[in-house]
């Protein structure tokens, strides 16, 4: 028989000196040395440890800070490669999918490519910088970098040094880019075109939401928190149209986040087997493969609160297409479904100096009106734009021909040279019709209906731009005889009118047009009725009158005060036009200008400055369209086709005479500002704004509180568990547990309550009564896993002293915590985000537990 060897022996004699008593009911036993487990349990594989780690961890506090020994948790820093690319992998999936719910705010597909190609490059560099071994400090940095070079080579242009490095040229390029995102958001209507302003937004906005989700999964490892950017784009929705994301982006989201959850599970499980045990005493491990039941059912319900969450707070808060954008909550919403489109022309035409607007030339004794901006719909109280989206096949290089407009009437091009001065405005000034637009800097579409074209992502300034434009020049006599039927978009928007309107409307339409054969005929009868010696052109007397705006009411009194300037006249042939059957709509922009003796190339320059603002109504006549009215008297130029000699009425009153001087002030083309109804605006409600921000903070807030709720609820619990006597020793020790690896304090499933509670009595906290109170939950938890069933039925540990001692013992362990790390455990529990995928149970189950 070979002898035994000297450190055998001594293995043998120690195993021989423990309690038989406490091993008996262990599911393994072994000693310090690797000699072969003496017992093993169905399901577990004992490991033994080194005799070095044992030793040490014999010792107050050996398991931190000394020589020899491991950490109780596996650095993370050192994690394989291939573990970090399965994590990225995850990343990036959670990522891809996350963004998909965007798609029913930006049309097409590209763009997603586009920060599918960003989250990518930034995790790549995440991952090479990590096998690099560069500190974890740095990684950030490399990804940075990266994600600088990206924007850099897609939208630096050549301004890039070696098309990747961004300058100062680059870097101010950039800023433009995101001035004009802002003003992309500002103006279009979801599904927004994915102009580059809008594509750089994206692009930045998904490089910085997926760095956070790397930093959360790679260096806090805590994946779980990886949901937080990726609640970002799921959630955008929400505020922006009626349904939010669509379904199935929610659906893909969820499953990408299990798909993480699920990745973390097993890196965390290979690298605990790969550790191995850390102390020389008896461990349970989990085996190398379970059940997926398991851990996915805690992997659903992480899943299942965010995604509840995200779906709550999308839907509970007021969506912007679900708020009145004209007149209450203001065209500064993001995506709003248009530009505000009233003007307050009267308190812009009141202010004493006129400002350049713009400048053009043209050939000689071309001077056309200037639209801006078109106002169809009328609600009784307020005139608006309709609701209309852009189209990206709606390009300004080629513009269709206009609604209703046969070939019968005729029909000239003329081109304009236009020089922008200091208007700042989405809306271009063009007249109607134009054909084309050339030299227009930014991304620039027509309207289906008006044909009115504005920008995306930017505006007028410094613009200088060629108008190819259509003079339409029809007779009284196709006017007149224009017959048709009205197309269904025109009929609905421009002929309707409310039942609430006042009676001198009815009245006064049909006493005006009572003798007009035509509608041509009454139309003109109502332009040289208002043109009449009865009416005066003043800006103030509708605000001394309080009737200022262009609603039922305001138009009322202005039949009656018979005193008004261009919005009254405008808003008031408009309403008459739609009360006798002919459609119309209000055309806002500037007259043709004043000439000056400038010539460029041979054309008379015309400058156009803030007394030129102007409103004037545009009524449709079937075989004609569109054709200006000018009932406003001393303003602008009557149009030949509606001079009253061509008309078939009866005596007309002569034209006001003109009144110089009278439209003052410069247009502030301000989208918030209003033409509306007496007090009414198009700036937002700030109550309405308040409340809305108010709610989503709530939201929000309570999402970020609904960790720390569960784990309150979790506490609370135990300490019914405790009191109720059910498994008290164990609910204290678990909550122990739970405490210590909120605060940080380290967190060791594998250990023995006396190995973990050795760890905890070498904090300094701990030096005084808390250790006696780590000493209680200590023995206490021991008996009752380890001890018969009879001893621990005859002496059970009060309920109170449990609770105190475990008062106490979390005590200590918050006093010894950094704040930050006391933060942390109350906002983000560790003990809650993946606790699943650690826990194991020493010894046998208690009932109850």
């Amino acid at each position: 028989m070979r002898p035994m060897s000297p450190s055998s022996s001594r293995c043998d004699r120690r195993c021989r000196r423990r309690s038989r008593s406490y091993w008996s009911r262990c599911a393994l036993r072994w000693c310090g040395c690797s000699r072969t487990p003496i017992g093993r349990s169905r399901g577990f594989a004992a490991r033994p440890t080194s005799p070095t780690r044992g030793r040490a961890s014999e010792e107050p506090g050996a398991g931190r800070g000394r020589t020899g020994a491991a950490p109780m948790h596996p650095d993370p820093a050192r994690l394989p490669i291939g573990r970090r690319a399965a994590l990225a992998g995850g990343t990036m999936l959670l990522m891809s999918a996350a963004i998909t719910s965007l798609g029913p705010l930006i049309s097409g597909s590209g763009w997603w490519w586009l920060c599918a190609f960003i989250a990518a490059g930034v995790l790549a560099a995440g991952l090479g910088a990590r096998a690099l071994g560069a500190p974890t400090a740095l990684v950030p940095v490399a990804e940075v970098g990266v994600f600088l070079a990206q924007l850099t080579l897609v939208f630096g242009g050549s301004s890039g040094f070696l098309l990747v490095v961004p300058t100062f040229e680059t870097f101010g390029q950039f800023g433009a880019l995101l001035e004009g995102a802002g003003r992309t958001i500002q103006q279009q209507a979801p599904p927004a075109i994915a102009v580059p302003a809008l594509l750089f937004a994206l692009a930045v906005g998904t490089g910085v939401l997926t760095i956070v989700a790397d930093l959360a999964v790679q260096v806090g490892r805590m994946p779980a928190l990886a949901a937080v950017p990726a609640l970002v784009p799921v959630t955008i929705p929400g505020f922006i149209v009626d349904d939010g994301a669509q379904p199935q982006n929610l659906l893909a989201t969820a499953a990408a986040f299990l798909v993480l959850l699920r990745i973390d599970v097993r890196v965390r499980r290979r690298s605990r087997l790969e550790a191995g045990p850390e102390q020389d005493a008896p461990v349970v491990e989990g085996p190398r493969r379970v059940p997926i039941v398991s851990t996915l059912a805690a992997t659903v319900g992480v899943a299942a609160v965010g995604l509840v969450a995200a779906v709550v707070l999308a839907t509970a808060t007021p969506s912007i297409s679900q708020s009145e954008l004209f007149g209450k909550s203001g065209a500064g919403s993001l995506f709003s479904r248009g530009v505000s489109p009233f003007i307050d022309l009267g308190r812009d035409l009141r202010r004493p100096a006129p400002v350049p607007a713009f400048h053009y030339t043209s050939p000689d004794a071309d001077r056309p009106y200037f639209r801006l901006l078109t106002i169809d719909r009328f609600r009784g109280e307020v005139w608006g734009a309709s609701l209309e989206g852009v189209d990206s096949e709606n390009s300004v290089d080629m513009l269709p021909h206009p609604i209703g407009l046969s070939d019968e009437v005729e029909t000239a091009e003329r081109t304009i040279d236009v020089r922008v001065d200091t208007l700042s405005t989405n809306w271009l000034p063009a007249p109607y019709p134009t054909s084309r637009v050339e030299n227009l800097r930014g991304s620039w579409y027509w309207e289906r209906s008006s044909l009115a074209i504005r920008s995306v992502d930017t505006g007028t300034e410094g613009q200088s731009y060629r108008i190819t434009r259509l003079d339409v020049d029809p007779t009284a006599e196709q006017l007149r005889d224009a017959s048709g039927v009205v197309p269904e978009l025109i009929e609905t928007r421009n002929l309707g009118l409310s039942d609430g309107r006042p009676q001198v409307i009815r009245d006064t339409a049909a006493a005006v047009t009572a003798g007009a054969a035509t509608k041509y005929d009454a139309a003109v009868a109502i332009q040289d009725w208002l043109r009449g010696d009865e009416f005066e052109y003043s800006t103030d007397a509708p605000v001394e009158q309080g009737y200022d705006g262009g609603g039922y009411d305001v138009v009322a009194s202005f039949l009656e005060e018979k005193s008004g300037y261009c919005v009254h006249f405008a808003a008031t042939m408009a309403v008459l036009a739609r009360e006798i059957g002919i459609p119309s709509r209000i055309s806002v922009g500037y007259t043709a200008g004043s000439s000056t003796d400038e010539r460029i190339d041979g054309r008379t320059v015309v400058r156009v400055d803030s007394h030129d603002l102007h409103a004037w109504p545009e009524l449709y006549f079937p075989g004609v369209g569109w054709v200006a009215f000018e009932p406003t008297p001393g303003r602008g130029v009557v149009p030949s086709y509606t001079r009253p000699d061509t008309a078939n009425v009866g005596p007309v009153p002569t034209a006001a005479p003109a009144m110089p001087g009278a439209a003052t002030g410069r247009p502030d083309l301000d989208p918030d500002r209003g033409l509306a109804a007496p007090g009414a605006t198009a700036a937002a409600d700030p109550a309405d704004l308040t409340l809305r921000v108010i709610g989503a903070g709530v939201l929000v807030v309570a999402l970020l509180l609904v960790p720390a709720s569960a784990r309150i609820l979790q506490r609370a619990n135990r300490r019914r568990r405790i009191r109720g006597g059910r498994s008290p020793a164990i609910a204290a020790w678990d909550e122990v547990l739970a405490t210590s690896r909120d605060l940080g304090a380290g967190f060791a499933p594998a250990l023995t309550p006396r190995a973990f509670a050795a760890e905890l009595a070498a904090r300094p906290a701990f030096a005084e009564d808390a250790g006696g109170a780590l000493s209680v939950l200590r023995d206490a938890v021991e008996r009752e896993r380890y001890g018969p069933e009879l001893a621990r039925a005859a002496a059970p540990h009060p309920a109170d002293q449990l609770i105190e001692a475990l008062a106490e013992v979390r005590h200590a362990l918050a006093a010894d915590a950094r704040p930050v790390d006391r933060v942390r455990a109350t906002l983000l529990p560790a003990s809650l985000l993946g606790a699943w995928s650690a826990r194991v149970t020493i010894g046998r189950p208690a009932s109850g537990a």
